[in-house]
């Protein structure tokens, strides 16, 4: 074995293979691979080897497009078979709820240009030779890329196109210990010692193992998975007799799928009553063995598949499967560069590998060869949990993911699982106060405040809920009076030393603000596209506030380490320094009442940042609001949030003074058009596309992070816009990702959307041609299988002269 690599890659499954081969495809051929037995001796061998691109991440959904046209790729590069059947896919709905979510489906992939349709229950009985019982069947959706291979020949053909690209692989060598070292890190197997310059964790149903080598923690739990092979069905026979195949067919009311196997059926199910294995940890010598038979597990779900597939119940059972796979808390990868640690990758919790395998090789070798992904990988991330996760957080999420894999997944659905978990010191009196909550990074935030009388919950859909009338006067208080909100789930960082500065001039693509101001910034990648769009105060020359998205801490903490310099410390005080936001007409008169010093408008302007005494608290105060409207920002030590709050709510009785929760702040923001993270601003996106350029300083003398790529963009004109539209909507509002028509065809495509509570308008904002953007241009959006009338608008909604906010 040789001493040195300059990428190790610990796993020899579907995933483990894909990142060796797309490193090598990349340019990258010292590259190694080790595996403790032989290539698929984990959850590989045994998976059922469905894949398909469903999926409402729709970069996921992309991802996985791109692996299922690789399997052709391989087959050509290294003469080997993967076993591909293209069959084509249907998935069912049986409900008018997950009839809408298939809509809302088909939709995005219009402009993905995955050419999938919405079949009715006569067109399934015809693609199925009327094996599919459609009765209770609303519908559903085709998808003709759908399929199945040979695991293990996919993953050798794999090792075969990387090992012909120069990587090695070495087989029955198991990982002993994992220690940083100065040129990357030095691994002890039972071979002998070898330095990697980078270490992939690809380990599978033992990444937990070997990331506890190197003390990470991943957040991942293998569960066991059963499903059934069929004997010979004569009604299968009768098909393959006339030159065809039986589809994929999902049935996620019967928690199922069923496909062709040979010259039978196989049958696979996410049933309810599921089972974590090993929790504690995989058995090293754990590999090719299968779980015991458990049909009492699967007893209502075969029952009901005996319903919906009735050929079932006269076919005998060749052979039951059940083994383990592992899930992230979410049901995601995890993947990329953990954080805390030099060049150690996660390419873990790739549950369905064979639609995901290839997406996932890709996007971590393009981020360890070019520093970032081509599409925004923020859905698989390994920094979306934080050092916040432990078992205990973990196997109950896995467990629902699970137990919901094949539930309707609806846009505002809150999932109760390990909650509450993280909460702040206000989580009593808001629940005192009838909130109902949301996470964010695990941390519980106020979604709103149900009315009297009302549930405690919000209800699931694609429509408004019954959290609108409480959202509409949340928003109304704070326009016509004074609200006040949480400013706990923002990303709050402490920049300090000499040279910071100097440090925030070359990371922001901005101004940074002289002492007493703060600015707004975008940060970019190299490539110019937007990795956070920050509030940057600054409180003395060597020392700044940055505020962000509170879910985007692993991100740009990570980010921020990467790029990290002497005589600059940056510090994540997200949860030590909370506080509140007040906003609304009242707000100065109510900041006023707190504090002896002058908050009037010549010496306290819009974009300020003071030190405060607010009640009895030291604040920093800033004057901006993502409200749109008047508003500060008061930040406190989280020791001296309650005292802040009875300040402030005593103050403002007679002022009319709200709690307004995160539905409303999404109401608000709309009015003025504001952009939000993850939405309009995400790394898919460049500044001049979004409209971020403005807040660029293009003439600043420090050489910023992704300066060259945003000044190309700057001079050859973004191709497309970000737009605001006002919508001629019924009962569902836009969401993300709905279709944007012009004169027949898919132009775009939406970000966000919502309904503006104070306007009394649906409204959305989306990307279009730069060349069609004018004002009141008239496209159709379509919202859930449905085209709906829409304007194009360049004037905010409210406040557009800004004489409110700057005021």
């Amino acid at each position: 074995m040789k001493s040195h690599t300059r990428v190790l890659v610990i796993g020899g499954g579907v995933v483990g293979c894909s990142v060796l081969y797309h490193l090598t495809k990349l340019g990258w051929s010292d590259v190694t691979l080790i595996e403790r037995s032989d290539l698929t001796s984990g959850s590989t061998w045994h998976a059922a080897g469905g894949f398909h691109t469903l999926n409402g991440d729709t970069n996921m959904a992309a991802l996985q497009g791109y692996t299922i046209r690789l399997y052709k790729e391989l087959e050509a590069i290294t003469g080997m078979s993967c076993g591909l059947h293209h069959v084509g896919g249907i998935t069912l709905a049986d409900t008018q709820e997950r009839f809408e979510q298939l809509k809302a489906e088909r939709a995005k992939h219009r402009y993905m240009g995955l050419d999938t349709a919405i079949l009715s229950p006569d067109e399934v009985a015809k693609m199925t030779d009327g094996l599919v019982n459609t009765k209770g069947i609303i519908g559903a959706l085709y998808d003709p890329l759908d399929g199945h291979l040979d695991p293990s020949g996919t993953t050798h053909a794999y090792a075969k196109a990387a090992r012909m690209g120069g990587a090695e692989i070495i087989l029955h060598n198991r990982v002993l210990e994992t220690k940083p070292h100065p040129e990357g890190w030095e691994v002890v197997t039972e071979q002998g010692t070898i330095i990697a310059e980078h270490l992939v964790n690809a380990a599978g149903l033992w990444a937990r193992e070997v990331g506890a080598m190197a003390g990470v923690y991943l957040p991942l739990l293998p569960m066991a998975h059963q499903y059934l092979v069929t004997d010979d069905i004569p009604e299968i026979m009768d098909i393959l007799k006339s030159g065809r195949e039986f589809p994929h067919v999902m049935d996620p009311g019967g928690e199922s799928y069923l496909r062709q196997e040979g010259r039978g059926l196989c049958i696979g199910f996410y049933e309810k009553p599921c089972e974590p294995w090993s929790i504690d940890g995989t058995p090293w010598g754990f590999g090719h063995e299968l779980l015991n038979e458990q049909f009492d597990k699967i007893e209502d779900s075969v029952n009901f598949a005996y319903r919906r597939f009735p050929v079932l119940e006269r076919s005998g059972v060749k052979r039951v499967i059940h083994g383990p796979f592992t899930f992230a808390p979410d049901g995601n990868p995890l993947i990329g560069p953990v954080p805390g640690l030099r060049n150690y990758w996660s390419a873990c919790a790739v549950m369905a590998g064979f639609s995901q395998g290839g997406g996932m090789g890709l996007s971590l070798a393009q981020w360890m060869i070019h520093g970032e992904v081509e599409r925004d990988p923020r859905g698989f991330d390994v920094s979306r949990f934080g050092n916040w996760t432990t078992p205990g957080y973990t196997v109950p999420k896995v467990i629902e993911n699970y137990q919901m894999r094949f539930s309707v997944s609806y846009p505002n659905e809150e999932r109760p699982a390990a909650r509450p978990f993280r909460t702040t010191n206000m989580y009593d009196i808001f629940s005192d106060m009838r909130a109902v909550w949301g996470q964010q990074y695990g941390l519980e935030v106020v979604n709103y405040h149900a009315l009297p009388g009302e549930p405690l919950y919000e209800t699931p859909t694609f429509k408004r809920s019954n959290a609108w009338e409480a959202t509409k006067q949340e928003v109304m208080a704070v326009r016509n009076g004074v609200g006040i909100n949480e400013v706990q789930n923002f990303g709050k960082y402490r920049v300090t030393g000499p040279n910071a500065r100097a440090w925030l001039d070359r990371i922001m693509a901005g101004l940074i603000p002289k002492v007493g101001r703060l600015s707004l910034t975008p940060m970019l990648a190299e490539s110019g596209k937007i990795i956070g769009d920050f509030t940057v105060s600054c409180l003395s020359e060597t020392e700044f506030q940055l505020t962000a998205s509170y879910g985007a801490q692993g991100w740009h903490g990570r980010w921020f380490e990467q790029h990290a310099e002497e005589g600059v410390t940056v510090e994540n005080i997200s949860d030590a320094r909370t506080g509140f936001q007040i906003a609304g007409p009242k707000a100065r008169e109510l900041l006023a009442r707190v504090t002896r010093s002058d908050v009037s408008n010549e010496a306290f302007k819009f974009m300020d940042v003071k030190r405060l005494t607010v009640g009895m608290a030291n604040c920093i105060v800033q004057r901006v609001s993502y409200t749109a409207d008047l508003g500060y920002e008061i930040y406190c030590d989280a020791v001296s949030q309650r005292h802040l709050w009875h300040t402030l709510w005593n103050a403002g009785q007679d002022l009319g003074i709200r709690p307004f929760g995160m539905r409303a702040m999404m109401s608000l923001r709309l009015d003025k058009w504001f952009g939000s993270w993850g939405r309009e601003f995400s790394p898919d996106y460049m500044p001049g596309e979004t409209g971020l350029d403005r807040f660029i300083r293009w003439n600043k003398d420090a050489d910023w992070i992704g300066k060259a790529a945003a000044t190309k963009e700057k001079a050859e004109g973004p191709k497309r816009k970000l737009c605001s539209f006002i919508v001629d909507a019924k009962d569902a509002d836009v969401v993300a990702w709905e279709p944007i028509w012009l004169d027949g065809a898919v132009v775009g495509f939406c970000t966000s959307g919502g309904f503006s509570h104070f306007t009394g308008k649906s409204v959305a904002q989306g990307f279009v041609p730069a060349d069609k953007v004018k004002e009141g241009l008239k496209v159709e959006i379509e919202i859930l299988g449905e085209r709906r009338p829409a304007v194009l608008v360049t004037e905010p909604l409210f406040d557009a002269d800004g004489a409110r906010m700057r005021g």
